[in-house]
C-alpha cells in the first residue's frame, strides 16, 4: 500500500488522499485499488512480476497504437505495483445486466455488445503488429504445450471431481485430435484469451479492454467463441448471430475471411473454450472452495449441452463423455445449492423488530431515526420513502446519503466473506417510527445497491406497506 502511494505522489506531485479496496473482478491474485486526489488512478498489486511485466508491456503497446485500453502511467522497480488509468465502475457485464437476466436485450444493451465485438478484431490484428510476442506469460504462443494445459486442466479440475467414469485412454486420444484442429491455423494475431463482458469497462458508453495480460499470438476464433458464448452472458441465438455477422464484417477490415470455413472452426474453438471455463469453474469452487464459481457452471453446462446438439466426428469418446457430464442431476440442482440469499426489511419499530425465518439469527438492524424525518409534514403523509417527493426530501434535506455509505461499507464486507465462505443467508433490516419513509427509503436503496454488486438473490420486504419485491441472482 505504500508503495501505491509513493507511485501515486511522484506521478502527481502531491499525496493520495484516500486509498480505497475494490472488489475482485476475477479469479485472479491481483489487488486493485482506487486512489482519490487531485486525479483518479487505479492501483494493482500483483502477485506474479512475469504477469505484471506482462500486462504493462501490452498496455504500453496497444495504448501507442491508439487502442482502447487503460493507460500505465508508474510502476515500482519489481513491478509488483503500478498506477493506471481509471475508467470508472461499470463492466459491459453489469451495463447489459437486465438483458441477461431477462435474455430480452434492449437496443442501449445491443450497442454496447456490436460496439465490443467489433473492436476486438484491432486489438488481435492491429494490435499484434510489431508485438514482441516473446514478452507473453506464460506461454509466447497458443501452441500444443499450451491447448493439453487446458484440456487437463478440464480433466483433472473439473471432471474427475464430478465423480463420472470414463476411459482416460480413449479421451486422451481425442484431446491429441482436437489439438491438431485447433492448431491448424497459424496466423500472426493476438489471442486476447479471456475476452468477455467482465473484461470489458464501459466509459462514456465507448468500450475499454482490461485484463489481456494472459494474452499469446494465436487464432482470432478463441476470442470469438470466449465472448458469445461466455457461461452468464446468455444470449440468445439471434443476437449471437448479429454479433458473430459484426464481428466477421470488422474482421474483413484487415483480413480475408471464408465465412463457411470461419463458422466450421469457430465451433471447434467454442467447445475448446467451454471445456476450459469448466477447468476454471471446477479449479475455483472445487479446489478453492468458492461458491460463485460452483454457481457459474449450470450456465456452461446449457451451453454446452446445445452446443451437442450436433456432433463432433473428430472427438466421437470425448462428445460421449461429455453428453453423459450435461445429464447428471447435480448441475441441476447447484443453483439451489450455497446460494445466498440477503433479505433486506423496512420496518416500524412500534410494530417490532423483524425476525429471521432462516433460524440463522444475527444480521444487521439499523436505526434510520436520526435522520431527518419527513413524516413530520403533513404534505408528504400520503407518500412513502418510494415516492419521488420523499426521496427528494431525504436526499436535499437530511444526511442519508453519509448514512447510507457507511451501511454499504459494512454489509459489503459481510456479503463478501459470505460468499466467499458459502454462508446462504443474510438480513439486513431498517427500522424507523412509522415504517413508511426512511426505513423504506434506505431498505430499497440498500437491496438495489448489493444486487447491482454481487449480483446475489435479495428479497426485499417492505413490512409495513406490505410490498415485496425479489432480486434474482445473476451469479
Amino acid at each position: 500500500m505504500d508503495e501505491l502511494r509513493r507511485l501515486y505522489a511522484n506521478h502527481t506531485g502531491s499525496q493520495a488522499e484516500e486509498i480505497q479496496e475494490l472488489l475482485p473482478l476475477s479469479g485472479s491474485n491481483r489487488r486493485y485499488f482506487r486512489l482519490f486526489g487531485i486525479k483518479n488512478l487505479i492501483g494493482a498489486i500483483g502477485a506474479s512480476e512475469d504477469e505484471n511485466s506482462a500486462f504493462i508491456y501490452m498496455a504500453g503497446h496497444f495504448h501507442s497504437k491508439g487502442l482502447p485500453v487503460p493507460e500505465v502511467y508508474a510502476h515500482s522497480d519489481d513491478k509488483l505495483f503500478y498506477l493506471q488509468e481509471d475508467l470508472g465502475d461499470t463492466l459491459l457485464f453489469n451495463a447489459i445486466e437486465k438483458g441477461r437476466q431477462s435474455c430480452m436485450f434492449d437496443e442501449g444493451e445491443r450497442l454496447l455488445l456490436h460496439k465490443t465485438i467489433a473492436l476486438l478484431p484491432s486489438i488481435q490484428v492491429k494490435g499484434a503488429e510489431d508485438f514482441d510476442f516473446s514478452r507473453c506469460y506464460p506461454r509466447s504462443g497458443f501452441d500444443y504445450r499450451s491447448v493439453l494445459w487446458d484440456l487437463n486442466y478440464f480433466k483433472y479440475c473439473f471432471l474427475k471431481a464430478t465423480g463420472l467414469e470414463f476411459q482416460e485412454s480413449l479421451l486422451e486420444d481425442d484431446f491429441h485430435q482436437m489439438s491438431k484442429v485447433l492448431l491448424q491455423d497459424n496466423t500472426e494475431t493476438f489471442l486476447y484469451r479471456d475476452f468477455q463482458s467482465r473484461n470489458v469497462m464501459i466509459k462514456d458508453g465507448e468500450p475499454y479492454f482490461i485484463d489481456f495480460q494472459g494474452g499469446r499470438k494465436g487464432p482470432v476464433y478463441y476470442d470469438v467463441a470466449s465472448f458469445l458464448w461466455q457461461a452468464k452472458a446468455k444470449y440468445p441465438k439471434g443476437l449471437r448471430d448479429e454479433l458473430l455477422n459484426s464481428y466477421i464484417k470488422a474482421l474483413r477490415a484487415y483480413l480475408p475471411v471464408d465465412e463457411s470455413d470461419f463458422r466450421s472452426q469457430l465451433r471447434h474453438f467454442v467447445l475448446f473454450r467451454l471445456l476450459q471455463v469448466l477447468g476454471a469453474y471446477g479449479f475455483r469452487g472445487y479446489f478453492e472452495k468458492k461458491p460463485h464459481f460452483i454457481q457459474s457452471v449450470p450456465y456452461a453446462i446449457d451451453n454446452l449441452r446445445d452446443l451437442l446438439h450436433e456432433d463432433f466426428a473428430d472427438y466421437p469418446y470425448l462428445c460421449d463423455v461429455l453428453r453423459k457430464l450435461t445429464t447428471l442431476k447435480q448441475f441441476s440442482e447447484v443453483l439451489n445449492k450455497s446460494v445466498l440469499e440477503v433479505k433486506v426489511v423496512s420496518f416500524a419499530y412500534k410494530k417490532g423488530i423483524p425476525d429471521d425465518s432462516s433460524g440463522n439469527g444475527g444480521g444487521y438492524i439499523f436505526d434510520c431515526r436520526a435522520i431527518n424525518n419527513p413524516g413530520k409534514y403533513e404534505r408528504y403523509n400520503a407518500f412513502t420513502g418510494l415516492d419521488e417527493p420523499v426521496v427528494r426530501f431525504l436526499h436535499d434535506e437530511s444526511d442519508v446519503t453519509d448514512f447510507l455509505n457507511h451501511v454499504y461499507v459494512l454489509v459489503d464486507t459481510s456479503v463478501s466473506r459470505y460468499l466467499d465462505r458459502g454462508f446462504t443467508n443474510l438480513m439486513v433490516s431498517f427500522g424507523c417510527t412509522g415504517g413508511q419513509h426512511r426505513s423504506v427509503y434506505c431498505a430499497q436503496l440498500l437491496a438495489e445497491h448489493l444486487h447491482k454488486r454481487f449480483g446475489i438473490k435479495i428479497n426485499l420486504i417492505h413490512r409495513e406497506l406490505n410490498l415485496e419485491q425479489n432480486f434474482k441472482t445473476t451469479l
